[in-house]
């Protein structure tokens, strides 16, 4: 996927269709994950998504769901956090 990403429109438990903004994307072991946060709301907690291909070819983002996955992915998320706020106090 080359083309930046800015928001994602994704179906909730009942099929209403939510939107989020996307807050960084990473590419890890040859994976595209998405940091999202709902759009227009004030929260805490981000939500890690994988950008994963169905039989036909169609992208789909899915919860990172696999602990070990989720913690691969905070600890990335963390060390780019970190890289930035240095950069910024340059």
């Amino acid at each position: 996927m080359s083309e930046e990403i800015k928001y994602v429109t994704l179906l909730d438990e009942e099929g209403n269709e939510v939107e989020f903004e996307v807050v960084t994307k990473l590419d890890i072991e040859e994976v595209e994950y998405f940091i999202v946060i709902p759009k227009d709301e004030d929260v805490e907690e981000a939500i890690a998504l994988k950008l994963v291909y169905d039989e036909d070819g169609e992208e789909l983002f899915v919860p990172v769901e696999e602990e070990h996955e989720l913690m691969m992915v905070s600890e990335a998320y963390e060390i780019l956090f970190e890289e930035e706020e240095e950069e910024e106090e340059e």
